[in-house]
């Protein structure tokens, strides 16, 4: 059965409200290309284009917003072969990094391999699916801190953080909840986006501010929530070129960080936000 095309995201992007500090990292995109293999069980196609080409557009994006700095995540559109974003982590050089998909029967060595090639966390997706569960993780937790791997979760608060936040500080290895933990908007604040803000508050995990258009129509209430919660433990990522948006309005980049801006006005957490939260999880030099 044919698999629909996703769209390309827009050429060009609204110019950000304000310049981002210096060093600023965009630590959320996926990078694509057609000259790599893709897994059977996806959902979808990627846009057309050699790795080479989405390489000159990711550029192009991280110029347009401001950033010298990258963290390219696995898709699941790949599978379990991460050869696509190593490469792209390796050629876009040691201001960027790769988080890759991996099993629950993965080994040492290769998540020693994977360490070796700039890659600096594993995916766990609750969302999408995914080739990593919580049992097998909590397994290899050990092995991942061993080796400077973090885990980044794509999980929903409303349906699993609650359970989730009795065993996150009990890990080995640090913990990361892409998207804001994915909220369902109409459910209001819920006890599982209370329990991410209690995990957060402790310092027992970190939040990516991150895909808000994919969840959460009027985000800047949810933005400051988790940015006051912990402003020592959040991210920021574009999740450029916006892959499976499943019906949702293909995002503009530049107002996407706008919103995010109006939110936290505050220089000294946009510093954290960008920069230096950033360099502290993924071992970028001051």
């Amino acid at each position: 059965m044919d698999k629909p095309t996703a769209a390309a995201p827009p050429l060009t992007i609204t110019p950000p409200s304000a310049k981002l500090p210096d060093k600023a990292c965009d630590a959320h995109v996926h990078l694509i290309g057609d000259d790599f293999a893709l897994w059977n069980g996806r959902v979808e196609n990627p846009p057309a284009g050699t790795l080479d080409t989405w390489l000159d557009s990711y550029k192009t994006h991280l110029t347009a917003l401001g950033c010298t700095r990258g963290v390219i995540v696995h898709s699941i559109l790949y599978g379990g072969d991460n050869s696509i974003t190593l490469a792209a982590s390796r050629r876009m050089g040691n201001q960027f990094r790769a988080v890759c998909l991996i099993s629950d029967d993965t080994t040492e060595a290769d998540i020693r391999a994977l360490a070796e090639q700039n890659c600096k966390a594993v995916r766990l997706n609750y969302v999408h699916g995914g080739l990593l569960s919580w049992d097998g993780m909590k397994r290899l937790a050990p092995v991942l801190a061993d080796h400077g791997l973090h885990v980044e979760m794509l999980a929903h608060s409303h349906l699993h953080l609650e359970e989730l936040a009795l065993q996150v500080p009990t890990l080995p290895v640090q913990i990361v909840f892409d998207h804001c933990a994915w909220p369902d908007p109409t459910l209001g604040l819920t006890d599982g986006q209370k329990a991410l803000e209690r995990l957060l508050a402790d310092g027992h995990c970190w939040t990516k501010l991150s895909a808000t258009y994919r969840h959460t129509p009027e985000p800047q209430t949810l933005i400051q929530r988790l940015a006051t919660a912990n402003p020592d433990r959040i991210l920021w990522g574009s999740d450029w070129p916006h892959l499976m948006l499943n019906g949702v309005a293909m995002p503009d980049a530049g107002q996407q960080l706008n919103t995010l801006l109006d939110a936290i006005p505050d220089a000294t957490t946009r510093q954290k936000l960008f920069t230096d939260n950033p360099a502290r999880l993924y071992g970028f030099a001051p």
